[in-house]
This record gives structure tokens, C-alpha cells and sequence, in this order.
């Protein structure tokens, strides 16, 4: 019972993702080929939302639910950095059709192919952490 509101707000986030038609790879193909304002909408409103509530944390000091201070260290400012990631991301992401969380959206509304995507999105992520030291950061 600890974790039902959890549970309730991602059934619900993935709702909203099929019903946005966010995870249809027909819309991210679009996207990719500059033919559609669709999933630029849903990025950038997203990407303005979440600027707007990291300002009002910041600024009001909200606590955490633990009552703890919320601190959000300054980025990185290494725009190669930035430049290899987002394009690996985005390689990614155009190649399997799905960002990481709709992974799991698409897997749960049968597209069973994403298991091959979950797996190789697992493994990618256990490999970065082996050579994450190696990394420049």
C-alpha cells in the first residue's frame, strides 16, 4: 500500500502517453523527419513545465516528502559532452522507435519487441557503469 501512489501515477502517465499518442513510433518517425509539430509540442511543453517547478523549488525552498531540502547541483557546461550523449540518445531512440520510458508503456500495450529493446537498453546501461570511470566527466 506504501507504493499505490506510485503505482497509480505511472498507470496514469502511461495513459496519457498512449492517449497522446507519444510512444507511437509513427510520431516519433515523423518527428525524426521534421513532418510534424506532434512530439516537438510534447517535448517542449514538458521541457517548460519542468522549468518552471525546478524555479519554484528553487525558489520557495520546497522540502522533499521527507521533509528534507531539495538541492539540484549546477550541470556540467561541456557542450561535447552533451553533443555525444544526445546523439547516442538520440541514435537510440530513432533506431528503436521509444525513449526509455515508453519502453515499458509499449511492452505493457503488447508490443512484446520492446523486451529486445528493455534488454538491450539494460545491458548499455550495465556496460556504462564499467567504463563510467574511464569516461570523461
Amino acid at each position: 500500500m506504501k507504493y499505490l501512489k506510485f503505482i497509480v501515477t505511472g498507470i496514469f502517465f502511461g495513459i496519457v502517453l498512449v492517449k497522446s499518442e507519444a510512444v507511437s513510433w509513427y510520431r516519433i518517425f515523423e518527428m525524426f523527419r521534421f513532418e510534424s509539430f506532434h512530439m516537438y509540442g510534447i517535448i517542449g511543453s514538458a521541457v517548460v513545465t519542468g522549468i518552471i517547478l525546478i524555479q519554484i523549488i528553487k525558489r520557495k525552498k520546497i522540502r522533499s516528502i521527507e521533509g528534507n531540502p531539495i538541492i539540484i547541483p549546477n550541470k556540467d557546461k561541456s557542450i561535447t559532452r552533451y553533443l555525444i550523449g544526445g546523439s547516442l540518445f538520440g541514435l537510440g531512440w530513432a533506431l528503436a522507435g521509444a525513449c526509455p520510458g515508453p519502453m515499458y508503456i509499449l511492452l505493457g500495450t503488447g508490443v512484446f519487441s520492446m523486451i529486445i529493446v528493455i534488454i538491450a537498453a539494460v545491458l548499455g546501461t550495465f556496460v556504462y557503469g564499467m567504463v563510467k570511470d574511464k569516461l570523461p566527466h
